[in-house]
């Protein structure tokens, strides 16, 4: 539980790669296509991940969502608004060649918290995928 009330899912990853090429994948549309959330179409979606930018989350079908960077510290820190939810994207080096990201998603419930777990965890197992390609 957060401080305000709401319920905060954490995920840790290590993965072999250093911190600039996660954040590409985090923060460019082509990499976010390999990996982060399915039904957006990311023609049409509105994703500059620049401080203060407004965002518009464009699903392949259904009404958009929108959001506002609320930081952007390359390669460090991403965080950002969906609708009512908080997305925050730490990466913190881990040697000269690994790091280790933190991804915490802050929702009003427990039971949408449950409801989306294991999407997340799907979505970062697929973004290891991606980065180990590459």
């Amino acid at each position: 539980m957060t401080e305000d009330g709401r319920f905060a899912l954490r995920f840790e990853r290590r993965f072999e790669h250093p911190r600039e090429k996660v954040w590409r994948a985090l923060t460019e549309r082509d990499e976010l296509r390999g990996w982060f959330v399915q039904i957006l179409d990311y023609d049409r979606s509105r994703l500059e991940f620049t401080e203060g930018a407004e965002l518009a989350f464009v699903p392949k079908s259904g009404d958009a969502g929108t959001g506002t960077v609320v930081h952007a510290e390359r390669p460090r820190l991403l965080e950002y608004t969906w609708d009512g939810e908080t997305l925050r994207f730490e990466l913190a080096a881990d040697g000269e060649h690994a790091c280790v990201l933190v991804f915490t998603n802050v929702l009003d419930d427990r039971e949408t918290g449950s409801a989306v777990a294991p999407g997340w965890r799907a979505g970062l197992d697929l973004l290891a995928e991606l980065l180990d390609r590459r």
